[in-house]
């Protein structure tokens, strides 16, 4: 799955010499938390209510009420957004856009085709493309095991899956918490099947066998 799966392809946008109070008020209206802020279809900054909120205190601490409004009103977004921006394309692994929001402690990404803006892509995406990656949706019964690192292991866990009539909605893996040349592998499956065959045969052939049933 790529970008392109779950971006946003309507952006709002403003340009930097917009006033920031227009840009506060686009984003009540709207639901959203960041603005790329452009030039034709170029991305010369990027502004979110983190943004905005960092500005605000440290300008208007000792301001009343009406200065406050007085100073978005009159404040450029210029003065406030960031202009080194971060972007993506379409085809980039909606895994890899994860992995750039993450390290880099953004909730979003432009996305540029061309160098033109096309979409957008939130932290809000990535839980959307999580939960239906790992289809938790669908319901059915959760597995997850303790394997060995090594070429064919996973296979072996989803052969025992299928032997006892299960079908397959999901596979993730990870080697967070677990000692090297192991990994944790986690199933998804549906409600059908053996349940009783099915942890029987887990528990035989591996430690750490967690299930929960959907």
């Amino acid at each position: 799955m790529y970008v392109s799966d779950w971006m946003t392809q309507k952006v709002y946008t403003l340009e930097s010499h917009d006033f920031l109070s227009n840009a506060i008020a686009v984003m009540k209206e709207k639901g959203i938390k960041h603005l790329p802020i452009v030039k034709g279809s170029k991305v010369k900054g990027i502004l979110s209510d983190r943004d905005i909120k960092e500005f605000s205190p440290s300008k208007a601490t000792t301001l009343d009420i009406y200065e406050l409004h007085y100073l978005l009103a009159n404040t450029r977004i210029k003065d406030v957004m960031r202009p080194k921006v971060i972007t993506t394309t379409p085809d980039t692994p909606v895994e890899e856009a994860a992995m750039i929001m993450l390290d880099n402690n953004i909730g979003c990404l432009p996305v540029l085709d061309n160098g033109c803006l096309c979409g957008i892509i939130s932290d809000r995406d990535i839980y959307r493309a999580m939960v239906d990656i790992t289809g938790v949706r669908h319901g059915g019964h959760r597995i997850c095991v303790t394997i060995e690192d090594r070429p064919g292991s996973i296979r072996e866990v989803a052969d025992i899956v299928r032997r006892h009539n299960f079908h397959l909605q999901g596979i993730l893996t990870s080697y967070e918490g677990v000692k090297e040349g192991f990994r944790k592998i986690v199933i998804r499956t549906t409600e059908m099947g053996n349940y009783r065959g099915l942890k029987e045969d887990l528990e035989d052939n591996y430690r750490d066998v967690q299930i929960r049933k959907g």
